[in-house]
């Protein structure tokens, strides 16, 4: 894939014209666009077939974490939304993302759309690891209960995880070439870190092995938010990276 395609835009706004806009502005620079909770619950689904029409690829990020029937529900009901990826959250277990890709088959096959790639979210890039141990009361090293849920998400079929790139490495490994690692926590030199810990620029996340990366404010929050994407993904193209899935 080239540095556009391997490039997410995080559209974290609630005003669906600002996002539109943004997505006019990145689309011929960026593959794909995150839409999160905020754009999602404050203009519904509707959002995500605009973007379609102005060419942008969606990853709907809502981290799906109920029990495995409600997340079965939930994804057979987001599978004909369009979106072209999906995810759950790992904490949930196998169970649960097993039903999670069986709601998205079903769905998917119920309304005639393509199925999105389903991905798990692993340990929050907003986490370090005194927060991990002392507030959230985990033992052991992130890294411990990242591969763990990996591991446990190609098992139970998902097509990949979202992780810190500080993790990276050691699921491509554990997981191989074929599994999608989105990465956020993504930083360009110089720029402000803001309420991320685990971060990597995006040629050092590129090369540990990411599919894609995911990049926010330091693009949509620039003064320039073109030639801020283009730079990322030029450094991306000059970056030989290990993530494999095409």
């Amino acid at each position: 894939m080239s540095g556009k395609d391997r490039l997410i835009i995080a559209l974290d706004v609630s005003d669906s014209q600002q996002a539109l806009d943004l997505v006019k502005m990145l689309a011929p620079y960026a593959g794909m666009f995150k839409v999160g909770m905020e754009l999602f619950y404050s203009q519904g689904a509707g959002i995500i077939s605009e973007i379609k029409k102005k060419n942008g690829k969606v990853f709907l990020d809502l981290k799906l974490h109920d029990i495995p029937n409600t997340v079965y529900r939930a994804a057979r009901a987001l599978a004909g939304l369009g979106a072209d990826i999906i995810n759950v959250h790992a904490a949930g277990g196998k169970e649960m993302m097993r039903q999670a890709m069986a709601g998205v088959k079903e769905g998917a096959a119920a309304s005639g759309a393509r199925p999105p790639l389903v991905i798990a979210v692993t340990v929050l890039t907003s986490i370090d690891q005194e927060v991990f141990n002392n507030q959230l009361g985990v033992p052991g090293p992130i890294i411990d209960i990242v591969l763990s849920w990996a591991v446990q998400a190609k098992e139970a079929g998902l097509d990949g995880v979202v992780a810190s790139p500080l993790e990276v490495a050691a699921i491509r490994e554990a997981c191989g070439k074929n599994f999608v690692v989105v990465t956020p926590g993504i930083r360009p030199s110089g720029s402000d870190v803001g309420d991320q810990k685990r971060i990597m620029t995006p040629g050092q996340a590129i090369n540990a092995g990411a599919t894609y990366i995911v990049v926010g404010r330091p693009v949509t929050a620039a003064d320039d938010p073109v030639s801020a994407a283009m730079k990322i993904a030029a450094e991306i193209d000059l970056t030989p990276g290990k993530g494999c899935v095409g």
